[in-house]
């Protein structure tokens, strides 16, 4: 079954999700009948697998814990022309994916992100106020340091193209991969875009996996090691910049000191600020050698992406 001529396949991470699968599989399969719908399930200890299997649902089983073990084994184990991803928790709004896909095709788009938009009667229940701060605090984080114009970094509804899947390393164990997600995109360049959809509250009896202060300082250390790792020459440099303002700070008296009697009786802090001066060369030296091996590496994902042509010309030649 295709939708506008493609393979649209919906996958789904899933933990302890026995009492809301079936109702996203359905829901989805409401809105887009053509969907395939692929279940994986992270070493769940209910019934997910069960209750999936019996909505129809195909199941793949995950043993390594956390949804970015789980991401790397869907990109890796599905074979698509668009891929919709969501949570299994059936907060997201099912009837918003013809939405996501229609974007993705007709604007050319690799990925779209499902910008999560509650009601105001419901925002505490689903949605609470202190997610929403942190979420916006991360995603302008992310912003000013790697650019681009999200407002919901961390949604986990998306639709991608194959070529984003495919050259997507999926580095990350946990919550942590909706940021790389982001970063991979803006990285590469590639053309994306958003769309509201509603949000609601997880049905009653269902519990959140998310920890609101350890997921959260995880995004952020993921933030700061993608950009260690994807702006290697602007981390080292700033690392070089203070470390030879200490080394001048320290020189400044021997040097107006050398200036007035033509000595240096402090010859062992001259040797120290010396020394410190050396390191802030050496990080920037590793700076720059990083650099060419980062836009080494981005070559080789570009390559992997050009690879594989958009779905758009493939719904156009059908």
């Amino acid at each position: 079954m295709f939708y506008r001529g493609l393979n649209v396949t919906l996958i789904i991470p899933c933990f302890n999700e026995e009492l809301t699968i079936a109702q996203v599989i359905n829901d989805f399969r409401s809105a887009m009948p053509t969907l395939n719908v692929f279940v994986f399930d992270n070493s769940s200890s209910d019934s997910t697998a069960a209750v999936a299997r019996a909505a129809g649902a195909q199941v793949i089983s995950v043993s390594l814990r956390g949804k970015g073990n789980v991401v790397r084994r869907m990109f890796a184990d599905v074979e698509a022309d668009v891929f919709v991803m969501v949570d299994g928790d059936a907060t997201y709004d099912a009837a918003s994916v013809t939405s996501l896909v229609d974007k993705l095709i007709d604007d050319g788009l690799d990925m779209v992100v499902g910008c999560r938009q509650t009601r105001e009667s419901e925002a505490e229940a689903a949605y609470r106020r202190g997610h929403q701060l942190g979420n916006r605090m991360l995603t302008q984080s992310m912003v000013q340091i790697f650019g681009g114009a999200f407002t919901d970094m961390l949604s986990g509804y998306r639709a991608f193209t194959r070529r984003y899947a495919k050259s997507f390393p999926a580095l990350s164990k946990g919550f942590e991969i909706e940021t790389e997600l982001t970063v991979h995109a803006l990285e590469l360049r590639m053309p994306t875009g958003e769309v509201m959809a509603p949000y609601g509250a997880r049905p009653e009896g269902s519990e959140s996996k998310l920890s609101t202060y350890s997921d959260g300082w995880r995004i952020l250390k993921t933030i700061g090691r993608l950009y260690v790792a994807e702006r290697p020459l602007a981390f080292y440099a700033i690392c070089a910049a203070l470390i030879a303002l200490i080394s001048v700070t320290i020189a400044m008296p021997l040097i107006a000191e050398y200036l007035d009697v033509g000595l240096v009786p402090r010859f062992p802090t001259a040797v120290l600020s010396a020394s410190i001066m050396v390191c802030a060369l050496l990080s920037l030296t590793c700076g720059l050698v990083l650099d060419h091996v980062t836009r080494g590496r981005h070559e080789m994902k570009r390559l992997a992406y050009l690879a594989i042509p958009h779905p758009r010309h493939s719904a156009k030649s059908s």
